[in-house]
């Protein structure tokens, strides 16, 4: 059964609420603070509904070793060292309580990526309302279990687990007696491609776990993101820059505020498409319905005359009888003369028993 996240008492992910959109701030402020403040800015302007930031430092992810299984040899970040990189991209841990300030004065939430229990510690004493744990931590188990046992939502995400490894995650969590539990399907390349994304593995997490889902999407663009709230995502986070022109570990797969925020009105646009199952003809569809198809007499007609499908048609405006009524119309006759182009009512068909 799926549970309803709630943080300071507002449900953010359930049921009925719109998908709930994460500009994912990452190493796009390049080092400077200031920076920082203006993306959480720019993505309050661009629909986002939480900024999120990541705690680490390059010593709670990995060591300072020049050895080769410290070496990144493919990909985006192709010739570099593990320790640098991190240290080119992680955001200081001083910067996070005025980071979170700012973010709730602007009106959105704050959300950070714990790492390791140092950062969940520090996360706690910065009072986090929730927590996502990124997808290269998903087998990370004491981890998930230290971050579930704080008893505070937890976005997890999926890419690169097996489902073996997902469901010990869940289980993991669960053990902890937390189900406050999102989880996202993710393709942990940077850029991802659309051959990876598999969109349908989001849904079989909600069918067969019982959890909400959503997306973490590293491709580029918004096709992704929207397809997957088509098919039921409640969450998307997406990497977001002020200008992919400015050098950082994750300019070349993050989103530009103006795409941003295209792709959040796309998103409302969708799920105002999606809308609820309903037969009702709209106001609007109703204006339109005179246009449909009835029953005209299309030749002039004496009384007693054979209805014909030479004489009588079935043509646009809706006017006269339903299309459905030509078979008992057909062979019998007119109780009166009809002129042509007249919609076809039932005081003109002469019955049987007459």
């Amino acid at each position: 059964m799926n549970h309803e996240i709630k943080i300071k008492d507002r449900i953010i992910i359930g049921e009925e609420t719109p998908c709930y959109v994460i500009a994912e701030m990452s190493a796009n402020h390049a080092g400077d603070m200031h920076r920082a403040f203006e993306i959480i800015h720019a993505a309050k302007a661009s629909g986002a509904d939480c900024i999120k930031v990541q705690t680490y430092t390059p010593d709670t992810m990995t060591i300072d070793c020049d050895n080769e299984y410290f070496q990144i040899k493919t990909g985006t970040w192709q010739g570099e060292n593990l320790y640098r990189l991190y240290e080119k991209a992680y955001t200081p841990w001083e910067w996070q309580y005025r980071l979170k300030e700012e973010a709730e004065k602007v009106g959105l939430d704050f959300l950070s990526t714990a790492f390791d229990p140092t950062s969940v510690d520090f996360l706690e004493s910065l009072g986090v309302d929730f927590y996502k744990i990124a997808s290269f931590e998903a087998n990370d188990l004491p981890l998930i279990r230290y971050v579930a046992s704080k008893g505070k939502p937890i976005i997890l995400s999926t890419g690169m687990a097996t489902w073996d490894e997902i469901t010990e995650a869940v289980a993991a969590i669960k053990d902890q007696g937390n189900h406050k539990l999102c989880l996202l399907r993710c393709s942990s390349a940077y850029p991802a491609i659309p051959q990876d994304m598999n969109l349908k593995a989001m849904m079989h997490l909600r069918d067969t776990l019982g959890v909400y889902v959503g997306l973490s999407d590293h491709s580029l663009g918004a096709v992704a993101a929207i397809t997957a709230v088509a098919l039921g995502a409640k969450v998307i986070e997406k990497h977001f820059c002020i200008s992919r022109e400015i050098e950082n570990p994750d300019a070349s797969f993050s989103m530009e505020p103006h795409e941003f925020k295209k792709m959040v009105a796309d998103i409302r646009a969708a799920e105002t498409a999606i809308g609820e199952i309903n037969f009702e003809v709209s106001d609007r569809e109703n204006t339109n319905r005179i246009f449909r198809r009835s029953i005209f007499v299309v030749e002039d007609m004496k009384a007693g005359e054979l209805f014909t499908s030479q004489n009588t048609r079935i043509i646009r405006p809706a006017a006269g009888l339903a299309p459905k009524y030509i078979e008992q119309i057909l062979g019998k006759t007119a109780t009166k003369d009809i002129p042509r182009g007249t919609p076809l009512e039932w005081s003109m068909v002469r019955s049987t028993n007459e």
